[in-house]
């Protein structure tokens, strides 16, 4: 699956696998030229087969995509539901927050990487809105106001 790549000038995708097979997934990264797929879950477990960090990272690998996990990008548990179902503008304050307050160095680490590769972050949450991913999207564009965002559906 894995194709030589081209350099797409300063953009963070954003994805989730909700929905998806590990193939389905793996060749939405490859349409999108992702090179280096950073992981924004705080712990990479899932129930679903083939996303949780080892055999994702394998997968990942196969593929010719690298593999990072920032734990420190990752959502705290007690704020998850309010993404899900309550209030998605608490939720956003409060991943804000966290990631001004210790999570900087994680973020500036993205949006370092964003410079030479073609990242995808990840999450379960099919769609942005519905994450936390969406808040590191747009605080990596006030870091780095010439990057653009793509989500992948």
């Amino acid at each position: 699956m894995a194709v030589a790549r081209s350099r797409l000038p300063r953009t963070i995708y954003s994805v989730g696998y909700e929905g998806l097979t590990l193939e389905q997934f793996l060749r939405r990264l490859d349409d999108n030229h992702v090179t280096t797929l950073v992981d924004v879950r705080m712990n990479a477990a899932s129930r679903k087969p083939g996303f949780s960090k080892r055999k994702l990272e394998s997968a990942l690998f196969g593929a010719g995509i690298a593999y990072v996990h920032e734990p420190e990008l990752g959502n705290p548990p007690e704020n998850r539901e309010n993404f899900r179902t309550g209030d998605r503008e608490l939720g956003r304050r409060r991943m804000r927050t966290r990631l001004e307050n210790g999570s900087g160095a994680a973020l500036q680490r993205v949006v370092e990487l964003s410079k030479n590769e073609n990242i995808a972050l990840l999450c379960v949450e099919r769609f942005a809105v519905s994450c936390h991913r969406q808040v590191i999207t747009e605080m990596a564009c006030e870091i780095q106001p010439a990057l653009k965002t793509v989500e992948i559906a």
